[in-house]
């Protein structure tokens, strides 16, 4: 088959962007205290944003003749960003690091997705993975700076 390995790339992010963009749902429900009329609305920008990344990946794949998952159990079987439960007992600032977590481990996904991308020689799916790696690592750096952590994406 062609373009495997990048297909399965293409697939996971459709389990992790789908479980990422719950966990952002989860940070907006869940939200109070300082910040909170500048956060929450924030929040379904984050969703939005997700949501459309979701959305080139699974056409993507379909474009390369793949399927991506499209039941909540194969979501919840294939994804690889660790959740909570929706309980009250985290800070705003836990759940944005906790977003941050799982920002940086799309950002290390898109990064392979690139170089599985690159051996297979599919360059329309590497810019695809590029563009949406360089969306990530801006968002990790505004959640950082928010959180008053070194604006370094890498840290």
């Amino acid at each position: 088959m062609k373009y495997t390995k990048t297909k399965a790339v293409l697939n996971q992010l459709v389990a992790d962007l789908s479980q990422m963009s719950m966990i952002i749902h989860q940070t907006h429900w869940y939200m109070r205290g300082p910040n909170f009329l500048k956060l929450h609305p924030l929040m379904d920008e984050f969703m939005e944003e997700i949501d459309s990344q979701l959305d080139v990946i699974s056409e993507r794949l379909i474009a390369l003749d793949g399927s991506p998952y499209s039941t909540l159990k194969e979501m919840a079987e294939n994804t690889k960003i660790q959740d909570w439960p929706g309980e009250w007992d985290k800070t705003t600032p836990e759940r944005l690091a906790h977003l941050v977590d799982g920002y940086r481990y799309l950002e290390d996904l898109y990064q392979h997705g690139i170089e599985v991308s690159d051996v297979e020689k599919d360059f329309s799916t590497q810019d695809i993975f590029i563009g949406l790696k360089t969306a990530i690592e801006k968002k990790i750096w505004m959640i950082q700076a928010e959180l008053g952590s070194a604006p370094e994406i890498d840290e």
